[in-house]
């Protein structure tokens, strides 16, 4: 008896801990800790740490507690790949990423095959911020979930305001060589030739992706052409170098970027003085005026010592917890089939809308200029601690910004 009781009390720590592993529901976050775009990863992570933070402490989604394991993909789709697999082994279902459309077409291709050769150990992927058209097109999947709008969908909008702005006689594009910085040069050109035909493309220039040190060489050529406005979908240390350089150089140009506000890219732009030069396209943005995504940014910057750069990633996460309730489940198949046409409010106001055809998201979206802000009462939040903050140019509401799809999707 005694040797039985004691083989029991020696098998329960490992009882609970299958329990305890059992409650934890975890998300594979695979994005870049190392390398060129570590910064971006790193703020990517620590905003999803804290979001599982603010679900666990309201008991987690249908009880169990989340879990972000960290894994490092370098920005690279082979290592991506690699990390993937490790999450599957791992028993991780879900796995998010959010920087390189290169990383994501990887992804998809993943989950779409593990899934179909796997059947009842299926894996979700839910996309914050890779933003390919192609992505919810031709290589649309079940099994993938965009979040932020795609790059054909901010282009629309960047180019309405763009086309207003009789100032803008010469563009200049410069963008990363890779699917989604092709998308913004081939979407610059088709839609700036339509609404301004009168603008003249004055560069296209494409550039390795967060490779460059020195950008003064892009600079200079920018300078000689005589453009008096950029556009760029740059991000990371790629948007901020630019920046710099531009600043050195003394460049004095219009900057139509997706991803200005990013890591290192406030104050840059502080540095070259542009005041409200810099205009970015945002499903989100801190002066945005919605008092309860004020409330969270103040303590998001208290606790995270961020800014919310990914108000997607607050969107991603909310609807998560309010598929598996819908669903009573966090199986993938049946959160997945949950999240189809789910409408949800959004962290900065307004309703937005998985779409069933293509699980493209869709939501408010802003452009805003960044430079001093005359009214602190009602723009109280500068960025990266240079007195300079993101003030509002547009807004654009939810059923202006959908686009068509040519995804034909196959469901299980």
């Amino acid at each position: 008896m005694r040797r039985m009781i004691m083989t029991a009390a020696m098998a329960l720590p490992f009882v609970f801990g299958a329990a305890h592993a059992e409650d934890t529901l975890k998300i594979g976050y695979i994005d870049p800790l190392s390398g060129g775009g570590a910064s971006v990863g790193e703020g990517g992570l620590k905003t999803f740490q804290y979001l599982a933070d603010q679900l666990n402490a309201k008991g987690g989604i249908l009880g169990h507690k989340i879990e972000i394991v960290p894994m490092d993909n370098k920005t690279n789709p082979q290592e991506s790949l690699v990390q993937a697999q490790k999450a599957v082994d791992a028993g991780i279902h879900y796995i998010t990423q959010g920087n390189g459309s290169s990383v994501a077409a990887a992804l998809e291709d993943f989950v779409t095959k593990n899934n179909s050769r796997n059947p009842g150990k299926e894996v979700l992927y839910f996309n914050y911020a890779a933003v390919d058209p192609s992505l919810t097109n031709d290589k649309c999947s079940y099994w993938h979930f965009r979040w932020d709008a795609s790059s054909d969908i901010k282009m629309e909008a960047l180019t309405s305001y763009m086309k207003g702005q009789q100032s803008i006689k010469k563009v200049y594009l410069i963008n990363q060589d890779y699917s989604f910085g092709q998308s913004v040069r081939s979407d610059a050109r088709k839609m700036l030739g339509a609404k301004r035909p009168d603008i003249e493309i004055v560069g296209d220039e494409l550039h390795p992706l967060l490779k460059v040190t020195d950008f003064s060489p892009y600079i200079a050529k920018i300078k000689a052409s005589g453009a008096d406005s950029v556009v760029t979908g740059n991000w990371g240390q790629d948007f901020a170098l630019l920046l710099k350089a531009a600043a050195d150089a003394g460049l004095k140009v219009n900057w139509y970027t997706y991803y200005a506000g990013g890591a290192g890219g406030p104050t840059a732009i502080k540095q070259t003085g542009l005041d409200h030069q810099v205009f970015q396209i945002t499903e989100g943005f801190a002066n945005s005026g919605n008092k309860a995504a004020e409330e969270f940014e103040k303590d998001f910057r208290a606790k995270v010592g961020l800014s919310l750069w990914y108000p997607r990633a607050v969107n991603e996460m909310r609807m998560f917890k309010a598929a598996a309730e819908k669903a009573n489940s966090i199986e993938p198949v049946k959160v997945a089939a949950a999240l189809e046409d789910m409408k949800s409010e959004v962290h900065d106001g307004g309703e937005g809308l998985m779409r069933k055809d293509d699980h493209q998201f869709f939501q408010p979206i802003y452009i805003s200029s960044f430079g001093t802000l005359a009214d602190k009462a009602k723009e109280p939040f500068d960025e990266e601690n240079t007195g300079w903050g993101w003030h509002l140019i547009s807004k654009i509401d939810t059923q202006n910004t959908m686009v068509p799809t040519t995804c034909k999707m196959k469901r299980p």
